[in-house]
């Protein structure tokens, strides 16, 4: 992938006019060897990007790719039969001129980045690999660099982004809602509470882990360790258990260098001799002598540091033993309390401080009891913070969401209920709320939980409505950035008003982000800014999907297709003509 790329034409203009706070938008997908794909470069523009194609075709197959590049688990089963490795590649164009998440994110990884655009590449094969930028990178990268590029909902998302945990999650991105404090302050108070049942446990069972940890603390304080100990010792024995061999070598390389008849330090002085012969007749030699001396001494020092080093080395059978003896307990309690040394010490820190407290528990309990009320009120605190802000938001959320059903042709009213008291056995990292979305789909219907109620082109339909919401309605940071958002067939379950109130709605999200979908319903087809054509056909003994861009009679032909079926007739060409035309 070359690296000198330019943004298509006007595609700058089109982020500018819209004034965005910093777009990274998707510009081109490549695919090799990717399920029934041999290969195949899409180029991708600003605006409604439409993917359409028979049943069968492999429209969600981009889609998939996507999502892998995203960081999704990828199996070797996506590459293509009789290949060895599946290649997928995607360009982003970034804003260039100003610092980004994306940028933090490459700096943090050790990653270079431009000012023009950021190339993912991932190849699936038995062991995968991951470049960002041409540059060797992992999976964790791509994932954390997801959020700030692609949104990718797909066709089976909806019961799933209505589950409990994620209605709290999608309210907390909209409030902007910051857990981490939160966290932390749960985290706080939940281990002063352990401490505090730890020493209010039954006499029987505290007085068996006092026994316990008596034992664990004397004797790890008998063996009296020391601080890398046990690698010190290791290299002690290793040189103990070979005194022998190793005499021997450093003796015999002593006497080469400095103490035989042909030692090289005797060699040298003779050499040294002939050549000082030499100078008296050609003075050039004056520089070979002074390296010769230089030579010389450092033959006559590494000599001299073998002969004091085996000159040290005793062969002692009895303090062999000894060490071994002492690795033998030290290996003991690492096995038992380890797995390292440094972790053992900590134990026996650990079990200190406990029977400490057991021996004044009173007067432990009543500290640890002060400090677990301090933590509580803190976590109460910011748990309070974080629900006001939730039901703040949730009450901006469902209007907007409301609004954005209606226009959908769904005449339903649509409530989000934050719930949850501040009693100690609800209390959660993420605080003690519980989020509910709730619907009437008819006047004078009483609310319903969402999932319990909605029908499957409902629920794509509310899925549309909330993602919308979520991205258009939440509050702005100065350095959010425009990501491009997928949606992979949401519009199953629906047709006729609905579909057009779905493209609709697309076309109108489109203004302002980049949009990709997958659609197999003709009247959200007319809508695109761009239409692709995805299409699968045999070549041979095998079969190939392919991507282009159609126009023209080609759009109008898939449109009246859709509208059809495989025959195309004189009135679904027209109808097709007149959908086109009305949608433009």
């Amino acid at each position: 992938m070359a690296d000198n790329r330019q943004p298509p034409p006007g595609f700058v203009l089109f982020c500018a006019q819209l004034r965005l706070p910093g777009y990274i938008v998707l510009v081109e997908l490549q695919l090799e060897n990717y399920a029934v794909i041999e290969s195949v470069a899409v180029e991708f523009a600003p605006g409604l990007n439409l993917l359409t194609g028979e049943t069968g075709a492999g429209k969600s197959i981009l889609v998939d790719a996507l999502a892998l590049l995203m960081g999704e688990k990828a199996s070797p089963e996506v590459v293509r039969f009789g290949r060895e490795r599946a290649v997928l590649t995607a360009v982003f164009e970034v804003e260039s001129g100003r610092e980004t998440t994306v940028d933090r994110i490459l700096e943090h990884n050790g990653l270079d980045h431009t000012d023009s655009h950021l190339i993912l590449r991932r190849e699936v094969a038995a062991k995968g690999r991951v470049f960002v930028n041409n540059q060797p990178a992992t999976v964790s990268v791509l994932r954390q660099l997801a959020p700030y590029l692609a949104s990718i909902h797909a066709q089976n998302e909806s019961l799933a982004c209505f589950g409990a945990e994620a209605r709290l999650v999608l309210l907390d991105q909209f409030a902007h809602a910051e857990l981490e404090s939160l966290a932390q302050a749960f985290d706080a108070w939940k281990q002063i509470k352990g401490r505090i049942d730890e020493l209010e446990q039954g006499e029987q069972d505290q007085l068996r882990l006092v026994d316990l940890w008596t034992f664990q603390k004397q004797e790890i304080e008998r063996a009296k360790i020391l601080p890398g100990e046990d690698d010190r010792l290791e290299a002690e024995k290793r040189v103990l258990a070979n005194a022998e061999k190793i005499h021997q070598s450093a003796m015999v390389a002593f006497d080469l260098l400095y103490e035989g008849a042909s030692s090289t330090a005797t060699s040298l002085r003779a050499a040294q001799k002939h050549i000082e012969e030499l100078k008296t007749y050609e003075p050039k030699f004056e520089e070979a002598l002074v390296l010769l001396e230089s030579a010389r001494i450092s033959v006559e020092d590494v000599g001299a540091s073998l002969r004091d080093y085996a000159g040290g080395i005793e062969s002692s059978p009895e303090h062999l033993a000894q060490i071994e003896d002492r690795l033998a307990l030290l290996d003991r309690l690492k096995r038992k309390y380890g797995p390292s040394l440094e972790d053992v010490s900590k134990l026996g820190e650990e079990v200190s401080r406990k029977l400490s407290e057991i021996e004044n528990k009173d007067e432990v309990l009543g500290e640890l009891r002060s400090q677990l009320s301090a933590a509580g009120k803190k976590y109460l605190e910011l748990a309070r913070a974080t629900s006001k802000r939730r039901y703040d938001a949730a009450k901006k959320l469902e209007r907007l969401v409301e609004a954005e059903i209606n226009d959908l042709a769904m005449k339903s009213e649509f409530r989000i209920e934050v719930t949850g008291g501040d009693a100690e056995d609800e209390w959660t990292r993420s605080g003690f709320d519980q989020a509910e979305f709730m619907i009437s789909t008819n006047p004078g219907e009483p609310f319903c939980p969402l999932d319990q109620i909605a029908s499957g082109g409902e629920l794509s339909r509310i899925m549309l409505a909330v993602k919308v919401s979520m991205e258009s309605g939440a509050p702005k940071k100065a350095a959010a950035v425009q990501r491009t958002l997928v949606f992979d067939e949401i519009d199953i379950g629906i047709g006729g008003r609905a579909a057009v109130a779905v493209g609709k709605k697309l076309k109108s999200l489109a203004r302002s982000h980049q949009v990709l979908c997958v659609t197999h319903l003709p009247q959200i087809a007319t809508f695109a800014d761009q239409h692709y054509l995805i299409e699968k056909q045999a070549r041979g003994d095998r079969a190939r999907t392919s991507v282009r861009q159609i126009t023209g009679n080609e759009r109008t032909e898939e449109i009246a297709r859709m509208l059809s079926g495989a025959k195309l007739t004189e009135t679904s060409l027209k109808h097709a003509e007149q959908m086109l035309k009305a949608n433009a």
